[in-house]
């Protein structure tokens, strides 16, 4: 038995209602002198959204309203459309707005100075309001810059796959298998980041699954394919087959990111660490 199909309507409409959605954001932040600029990041500025997409939205406002703007995000929402719930902390500078249309929107507030260059800014900034070039400035500098794996990334990198491996271990002696199939995933996305910087691309964020498979995955068909593969269900023998299938991937991505950044594999020392498990 598949999805349910009842809502094969709505979602042919998502697109149409995201759009009107926008235009909604469009009037009321471009009506607003406190707004500097407001722009769109993740599949909406790469391009490649589909109708599931959501709104990254990103608002640029005056230092001296930035306070004020942020503890009333949840309230700026209802501006824009019917708001079904939000997810949301009191203290934090973004609010998503989950709409009755089944649009959510994750919107950020900034200060001008708060916006810096980065690999993100490069492709994630679909401009909407900008008439001080506040955003446009940030990301023609950062489109100067390039992506290069270093060691402290590297360390990073690999020591988080060596912990969720033995975490693994541990917690399906102790019966704790939700907890042991969550240090898969950690190890199964631990293999995704790896051959993200193998390709000198910025990897997600630890444990954002985004994008990274469907249509819009950037991996070939054999890193697809090994992605399918390492599955497990709530079953010790399934959970450590998988693990164990997952360490030649590693261990090979290991030896070509210690190549890129002229580091001693430290082959025996990986297998000794392997091999505790």
């Amino acid at each position: 038995m598949g999805f349910e199909t009842k809502h094969e309507k709505r979602d042919a409409n998502l697109i149409s209602k995201r759009e009107e959605l926008k235009e909604a954001i469009r009037r009321d932040l471009m009506n607003d002198e406190n707004v500097l600029a407001f722009y769109y990041g993740g599949s909406i500025a790469k391009g490649n959204h589909d109708c599931f997409s959501d709104l990254d939205l990103r608002i640029v406002v005056k230092d001296e309203v930035y306070e004020e703007y942020r503890k009333n995000k949840k309230e700026r929402a209802k501006f824009w459309g019917d708001v079904l719930f939000y997810e949301d902390f009191p203290w934090a500078k973004h609010t998503v707005a989950h709409f009755n249309c089944f649009i959510k929107v994750d919107a950020f507030y900034y200060k001008k100075g708060d916006l810096k260059p980065s690999h993100y800014m490069k492709e994630e900034a679909h401009i909407e309001y900008d008439p001080c070039n506040i955003v446009r400035n940030v990301r023609e500098h950062s489109r100067l810059l390039r992506y290069e794996i270093n060691y402290g990334d590297f360390e990073i990198w690999r020591s988080k796959f060596f912990a969720h491996m033995h975490e693994v271990y541990r917690r399906v002696h102790r019966g704790e298998l939700y907890y042991a199939l969550h240090s898969l995933d950690m190890m199964r996305w631990t293999i995704a980041a790896g051959w993200e910087m193998v390709k000198d691309r910025q990897p997600n964020a630890p444990g954002d699954w985004s994008k990274y498979e469907g249509e819009r995955s950037p991996f070939n068909k054999r890193e697809k394919e090994l992605l399918a593969g390492w599955d497990a269900c709530r079953n010790p023998d399934e959970i450590y087959t998988v693990m164990k299938n997952i360490v030649p991937e590693f261990k090979r991505i290991h030896s070509r990111l210690c190549e890129k950044i002229g580091e001693d594999e430290k082959a025996e020392w990986v297998d000794e660490i392997v091999e505790m498990v």
